[in-house]
């Protein structure tokens, strides 16, 4: 029973969760690395992230079908209607 000193409402259990990370190197053809590169950026992601993202799959931190499906959902969900909208090549990489 809770005592004044003591509400119910005060947790006083506390988790804490740390994160390392580890540096790892690779090796890999300059030609295959800079392909990358080019489609991470079509992508708009890095390959430093394309590849953290296969490991973590890899590892089984992530699971392909349930990413398919919300993907499939958001899909869906999208309208998908760009009112005759298209992109415009120099306009998308015009420097600011």
């Amino acid at each position: 029973m809770p005592t004044s000193a003591h509400p119910a409402s005060l947790d006083t259990d506390y988790v804490r969760t740390y994160y390392f990370s580890m540096n790892i190197t690779l090796s890999v053809d300059d030609e295959v690395v800079e392909s990358a590169r080019q489609r991470a950026k079509v992508l708009g992601s890095s390959v430093n992230q394309l590849v953290r993202e296969y490991l973590e799959q890899l590892a089984g931190k992530s699971d392909p079908d349930a990413d398919a499906a919300e993907f499939e959902k958001l899909s869906r969900l999208a309208d998908g209607n760009s009112r005759g909208w298209k992109f415009d090549r120099d306009e998308l990489h015009e420097r600011q």
